[in-house]
């Protein structure tokens, strides 16, 4: 063998070589960013986290509505518009513990608006504490009126809360329950992504996190328009000083110069997909994210366009909709019509369209008004009775529907059915 022959074949061992390390730090980006579909604890595209059912609410809670009384009132934020409630059993007996994400539901004895009397309304407030405490904690937002619609009214619940709760008045409440919570078994680092009041589950992700000393990295980005509307803010302040595996990061799309001084202000901004990218280490993480629907699918979508896999993000929606992962490709078509919907009420008959995603978001799509609360087949809002046909629940609802009844939120139709709404 000359010197030319054995020069060709070390250049062909150095480009095989090469080639190698380049197809290996391909796949550890991959599996640094998303894991895999195969992963423990990997859960389908569109799902929230594994979920919650009337079993076991049975087992750590209470059967329907227990009786609990305000025994603090605390406002959270600068400018008032937060504030917490501290919850106690009237019976005194120990209260279950609850998953970290987890929500209460609330039945409100309110003003009926058309003034002839009053009405049960329904509404869910997440638990903004870790569990393991000798009461219930709750953070509630006043709901304005919409600055460009000062004409519509303001949140009911929210501005009863307010207004009239006060330090020993009794409430009935549903026990914990809710789809969106901590994986505490995980190992991987958690990156928690809040938009305004969306930071309340994530307030009791992270204390249950520190508090069990985990060694977890833990990254909380925080974005509100200024320092005045942030909840709780000296309370996570304090949180980043104690522990080094935290890391706090306020966003701010409107910061004030005083905003600007804080050593915790990272952004001027809202949290997007490319401060994330710019900001988080080249590694796999588990995201949980909670805000209104807009900021929702542009992180979602965001996120799965880097590449991380959608059982590596959780997320829970408040405002009017739940934000949508890219709808997958449409079915082919089929022969066999779509079944139809009968509003009856509202007078309409409309064939089925399985891109809505459920009952009530076909119904809103069409126009139909159908209460709603927490869109997770928790609270019973949207119960409504089934007249005709049978619906298919997406998982096992945490409120069972009385005899008759269905939950829009999480349904769709096994056939032709008529709804009373």
């Amino acid at each position: 063998m000359n010197t030319g022959e054995l020069l060709l074949i070390l250049l062909a061992l150095l480009l095989v070589q090469v080639g190698g390390f380049a197809l290996f730090g391909l796949w550890r980006r991959r599996r640094l960013l998303g894991g895999g579909a195969g992963q423990a604890g990997a859960v389908a595209p569109g799902a929230v986290l594994p979920r919650t059912t009337a079993a076991d609410t049975a087992a750590v809670g209470w059967p329907g509505f227990r009786e609990f009384e305000v025994r603090r009132k605390v406002y959270e934020s600068a400018d008032r518009s937060i504030c917490s409630f501290y919850l106690s059993p009237l019976d005194g007996a120990p209260l279950p513990r609850f998953r970290p994400g987890q929500f209460l539901t609330f039945r409100l004895d309110l003003a009926a608006e058309d003034g002839s009397g009053t009405e049960s309304v329904v509404r869910c407030y997440s638990l903004s504490d870790a569990p393991g405490r000798d009461d219930y904690r709750v953070s509630i937002k006043r709901v304005a009126a919409p600055p460009k619609r000062p004409d519509l009214p303001p949140g009911r619940a929210s501005s009863y809360f307010h207004d009239q709760v006060e330090v020993g008045d009794r409430l009935a409440v549903r026990a914990p329950s809710g789809q969106f919570f901590l994986q505490q078994e995980d190992a991987l680092p958690v990156v928690l992504i809040a938009g305004g009041i969306g930071i309340t589950p994530l307030l009791s992700m992270l204390g249950a996190l520190l508090e069990q000393g985990t060694k977890r990295d833990i990254r909380l980005f925080y974005g509100v328009r200024n320092g005045a509307e942030a909840a709780m803010g000296e309370a996570l302040r304090k949180c980043a000083r104690a522990h080094d595996r935290f890391h706090f990061h306020l966003c701010f799309s409107a910061p004030t110069e005083a905003d600007r001084s804080d050593p915790y202000f990272y952004h001027a901004g809202r949290v997007a997909p490319p401060l994330l990218r710019n900001s988080l280490p080249l590694r796999r993480h588990r995201f949980y994210l909670c805000g209104p629907p807009s900021m929702m699918e542009s992180l979602i979508s965001g996120l799965e366009a880097w590449g991380v896999e959608a059982g590596d993000v959780f997320y829970e929606s408040f405002g009017p909709a739940s934000p949508r992962r890219k709808a997958p490709p449409a079915p082919a078509e089929s022969a066999t019509p779509p079944p139809l919907v009968t509003f009856n009420v509202s007078g309409k008959s409309i064939p089925w369209d399985p891109a809505a995603g459920s009952l009530l978001e076909f119904a809103e799509a069409n126009g139909i008004e159908a209460a709603s609360s927490c869109r997770a087949g928790s609270c019973g809002c949207c119960q409504t009775a089934l007249s005709q046909g049978a619906v298919a629940y997406h998982h096992e609802p945490d409120a069972e529907p009385d005899p008759g009844h269905c939950l829009l939120c999480i349904s769709t139709p096994r056939g032709a059915v008529t709804l009373e709404v």
